[in-house]
């Protein structure tokens, strides 16, 4: 038997989870902290967060009925989001998360503020 080297893992497995559907519902519920339904039945687990590329984010999300991974791809923060966490470095305040509220700190990754619950970068540390 021959193994194809470019064959892509299936889908739902740790190398390749499937995307979920952009939904500002979906992503509403995930902010307020809530247990996100899997498509599946069940619950998703949160398994990791992750910066995405052009400054959005990743979570890596299993589902608990199937052991299914899927991905919720957070976007990139608005300008006006920017704009809030810019003015709160130059007041000398810790910079919360925007999406997530007041209690949810932005930690440096780099040379960015980046928050630790949804991987999102909210522009660049002094």
């Amino acid at each position: 038997m021959v193994k194809n080297s470019e064959a892509s893992p299936p889908a739902g497995s740790p190398l390749n989870p499937i995307p979920l559907p952009k939904e500002r519902k979906l992503l509403r519920r995930y902010y307020a902290g809530e247990r996100l339904r899997s498509p599946l039945g069940g619950q998703l687990d949160v398994l990791g967060i992750r910066e995405g590329e052009g400054g959005g984010g990743r979570v890596l999300l299993e589902c608990n009925t199937s052991s299914l991974r899927f991905v919720l791809m957070v976007p990139r923060a608005s300008k006006a989001e920017v704009a809030k966490v810019k003015e709160a470095v130059e007041a000398g305040e810790e910079p919360a998360c925007p999406r997530h509220g007041p209690y949810q700190r932005l930690a440096r990754s780099g040379r960015r503020w980046a928050c630790p619950l949804c991987g999102v970068s909210f522009g660049k540390s002094i």
